[in-house]
């Protein structure tokens, strides 16, 4: 599930929309909806096909995201072995600049103008029944976006 801030395509007042939750007030409204970004996961990651899936729910911020990632593992883990996976992957030279983690007990606003596109709040974090997993991912899409598209840039 992303909690997303609504988007240039969404009104900021009821007007008409394809979709008429999004035809709602953008600054209003909490609007469940669909995402390109789990049918994008699934063309990059073949293998998930049929087995993952997601929804957005755009939320009156302009800025400032989060994904709330639920997954069953294979072997019962510890919210302390979940967390350490993430803070060793974001010291990586693969993952630098585009994932990070946080202690601190942030808030949307508090990511925006961040450059990576995961900060994983490691407070957040839990597991239920030893392999049942939730984490939760903080991100300014447009910025975050943004910073992936000119390194993509970059390597041309």
């Amino acid at each position: 599930t992303t909690i997303h801030s609504y988007t240039d395509d969404q009104n900021t007042q009821d007007n008409s929309h394809k979709d008429l939750r999004r035809a709602r007030s953008a600054a209003e409204n909490i609007i469940p909806t669909t995402t390109g970004a789990a049918k994008a996961t699934t063309e990059i990651i073949p293998e998930l096909a049929g087995i993952f899936d997601g929804i957005a729910i755009r939320v009156p911020t302009p800025t400032g995201s989060l994904s709330d990632m639920v997954f069953v593992t294979k072997r019962d883990v510890t919210k302390e072995e979940i967390n350490q996976a993430f803070i060793d992957a974001s010291k990586e030279e693969r993952w630098k600049g585009i994932l990070a983690v946080t202690n601190d007990p942030i808030v949307s606003s508090d990511i925006i103008g961040r450059s990576e596109s995961s900060i994983v709040d490691l407070d957040l974090t839990n597991v239920v029944g030893g392999n049942l997993v939730k984490v939760i991912s903080w991100y300014d899409n447009e910025w975050g976006y943004c910073n992936r598209l000119v390194e993509q840039l970059e390597k041309l």
